[in-house]
């Protein structure tokens, strides 16, 4: 098995699972249309959960299923490696990343600022532009009940990704898109997606609750907790599956 932050070595490859997925968004782009555009709909599949890591990306069967040029294709994998989303590994192909501890530590003093400053900033929301949070929080309700902790878990990503889109700051927004499709890759770490997301289920609510009353810097330090736990949490699951493997090896 690969070591946790090790050289990945592919696990899919050629698998139609994930390219069912992305073929559903091939409505989304046509042959003229940008590395961006392109870009966009594979950091969605990765956000989606559709694409953990080392999963290879075959070019042969992307550039059909989107209907792009190989160029297109290929310039769209620049910008997500840059993103650092996706490696790429000379002479074997490009690969979704696989994430280490310091990813993760880094990634979360990231989701401090925008996240716990979005909220900070917030003064007066319409009540009307958080019904995308309560569809997020009772679509993971609905999903925990069925059991589908795979659901939760991109209902999660959904959550937090509306909560920022608060602030009215496309940039922000940007950035925050950027950081919740790496770090949903941190997920597919995690032997036991229940443990990992079912605590947050109630916790949604919980800073769903105090934004409806109005409570914007009571939600933010709730967030601070609640990240700063969701971290530690994660950190020791991925210690403990990097003993295991090291175990497994040995």
């Amino acid at each position: 098995m690969t070591p946790w932050g090790g050289t990945a070595e592919p696990t899919r490859d050629g698998g139609v699972a994930w390219l069912r997925s992305v073929a559903d968004d091939a409505r989304l782009v046509n042959p003229s249309s940008t590395a961006e555009r392109v870009a966009d709909v594979l950091r969605r599949r990765i956000t989606e959960g559709d694409l953990p890591p080392r999963t290879r990306l075959s070019e042969e069967q992307l550039t059909e299923v989107l209907r792009v040029s190989r160029n297109t294709l290929r310039e769209a994998f620049r910008l997500l490696t840059h993103e650092r989303l996706l490696v790429h590994q000379l002479h074997r192909g490009v690969f979704v990343r696989e994430l280490d501890e310091a990813d993760l530590v880094d990634l979360y003093r990231l989701r401090h600022t925008i996240e716990c400053g979005a909220l900070r900033s917030l003064t007066d929301v319409d009540p009307d532009r958080l019904q995308c949070l309560y569809d997020d929080v009772e679509a993971s309700e609905s999903a925990a009940g069925n059991g589908d902790w795979a659901t939760v878990g991109t209902a999660n990503m959904r959550f937090h990704r509306d909560l920022v889109a608060l602030a009215d700051s496309p940039r922000t927004n940007e950035v925050a898109g950027r950081l919740l499709a790496e770090l949903r890759l941190a997920f597919h770490a995690v032997a036991s997606p229940r443990r990992l997301h079912e605590p947050y289920v109630v916790r949604n609510r919980a800073l769903l609750d105090l934004l409806v009353a109005g409570q914007y810097g009571k939600a933010a330090q709730s967030l601070e907790v609640y990240l700063e736990d969701s971290l530690t949490e994660l950190l020791d699951t991925v210690r403990s599956a990097t003993v295991n493997e090291q175990s497994c090896e040995g």
